[in-house]
């Protein structure tokens, strides 16, 4: 095997359900989330026999990144004492992309073929998530690190101790749609998962009434958005992502901001469909869903706003041993 060894994963668009992927919410009452992989990969670059483990990361700004505790955190759990890990990213460190999980993904995968090994997606997936929660005390769910390792269009549903993943099929054409009148703009601005998802699963302990309906209903308008998928209706989608939206924001006042806020409402008045912060939220990234003829002037009503990610829809998942 070569002495270096190169894997990447995606990171995703969460289109709705997400924090109902977050234990103990998916394991009393049952989580879903629709979501589909993008072409901003984590990149993870091991170089092995270098004695000890030597970790460094950074983001699409060159700024050195905290994900680097997550691959040292692999590196341990795995057993592995004698490999240099380099992880890049191609997108803003905090963009509520799922880039931490896209890094835990491609780390393990390139740590077991370092190994000699080649693990099913959906145990990668798992093995990415102890890592970061055990590990690494970061709270989450489950949906990020399955994104990274399926790709695709997924339709994920959660229960106790189990995830069943279905695959969404998208043609060549509908993909090409999504891409077109889908934008993603980073507000510059990390978000803060972590506080938040443990406020609102204070909040859900507590059996607040507003945090439980606002999550059943998340759940539901996943389910929808995955048949809105199916049957290619990005129409009905952008409907369902402005409802997630709305109940969303009601989990914890940390979630909506003012520049989210000015982003969603311009985009509106210029023919936006849909719109939702990505992720915990507090900042990171916003979901533009456009009309499908306004996608020009919606681009220039939001764009001095925040930097646009080009994307494209990732339909591999983690590539593992190259």
């Amino acid at each position: 095997m070569s002495a270096t060894i190169v894997t990447r994963a995606p990171t995703r668009i969460d289109f709705g359900g997400g924090w109902t992927d977050v234990p103990p919410y998916s394991d009393e009452m049952g989580g879903f989330v629709c979501n589909i992989a993008i072409t901003r990969y984590a990149t993870v670059t091991v170089t092995r026999g270098r004695g000890d483990v030597d970790a460094h990361a950074s983001d699409v700004s060159g700024e050195r990144a905290a994900d680097r505790s997550i691959a040292s955190a692999a590196a341990r759990r795995l057993k592995i004492d004698d490999v240099h890990i380099q992880l890049d990213s191609d997108f803003p460190i905090g963009a509520g992309l799922g880039g931490s999980s896209a890094a835990g993904v491609a780390t393990v995968a390139a740590l077991t073929c370092v190994r000699g090994d080649v693990m099913a997606p959906e145990d990668i997936a798992e093995l990415s998530r102890s890592i970061e929660i055990g590990d690494l005390g970061i709270p989450g769910g489950r949906q990020d690190h399955y994104a990274a390792a399926f790709g695709g269009a997924l339709g994920l549903r959660f229960s106790s101790g189990k995830t069943d993943v279905t695959r969404i099929p998208i043609d060549a054409a509908f993909r090409a749609e999504i891409e077109r009148r889908c934008l993603i703009i980073y507000t510059g601005k990390s978000r803060i998962s972590g506080e938040t998802i443990n406020a609102v699963l204070g909040a859900y302990a507590a059996r607040e009434t507003r945090v439980l309906r606002a999550l059943q209903r998340m759940r539901e308008t996943a389910e929808e958005m995955a048949d809105a998928l199916g049957a290619r209706d990005l129409d009905a989608l952008a409907d369902l992502v402005g409802e997630q939206w709305r109940h969303q924001r009601s989990l914890h006042p940390a979630i909506p901001t003012p520049l989210i806020d000015e982003i969603i409402e311009r985009a509106e008045r210029a023919g936006a469909a849909g719109s939702k912060a990505l992720g915990a939220s507090g900042g990171g990234c916003v979901l533009v869903i456009a009309g499908s003829d306004r996608v020009d002037s919606v681009r220039d009503a939001i764009g001095d706003l925040g930097q646009i990610l080009p994307f494209a829809v990732d339909e591999h998942g983690v590539q593992q041993c190259r």
